[in-house]
């Protein structure tokens, strides 16, 4: 299984290309509220930026904790997102202990699904998808 990571978030300038690739190239739209990763200040210009994006839980909780299985456990970690059956509910936006399901004004939900689209519009070249090997009893191994 791959996963999209920051290792190189240093190098971020808060363009928001990846943010915006996301939305345009899976979800079909252009706007940072329906991108899957999201770019927020650290703090200030001075202390850098930071990712926000699903870290690609195994077992999921917003999985668990969809009612309708708009949200399923992908193999090896993150989830599969069936949109079709979302009832915009919120509760994997709840259930989610980092933040990275986000939920825009109309109630639609957004997380990162780890295709990696959004890696080549990044200008700094701080993401990358990297290899995971499945968990054993809940603990990844890289």
């Amino acid at each position: 299984m791959k996963k999209l990571t920051t290792p190189r978030i240093h190098r971020c300038i808060g363009c928001h290309s990846c943010s915006l690739a996301c939305a345009r190239l899976v979800h079909k739209q252009i706007s940072w509220d329906t991108a899957g990763i999201r770019i927020k200040s650290s703090g200030g210009l001075t202390t850098g930026f930071q990712a926000s994006q699903c870290l690609a839980c195994d077992p999921a909780p917003c999985a668990a904790a969809c009612p309708t299985g708009a949200f399923s456990q992908r193999k090896g970690g993150g989830v599969i997102v069936k949109k079709k059956l979302c009832i915009n509910c919120g509760d994997c936006v709840t259930a989610c202990p980092i933040d990275a399901v986000f939920q825009d004004y109309n109630g639609a939900v957004y997380v990162c699904i780890h295709c990696g689209r959004c890696i080549d519009f990044c200008p700094h070249n701080c993401l990358e998808m990297e290899e995971v090997e499945p968990s054993i009893n809940g603990e990844e191994r890289a």
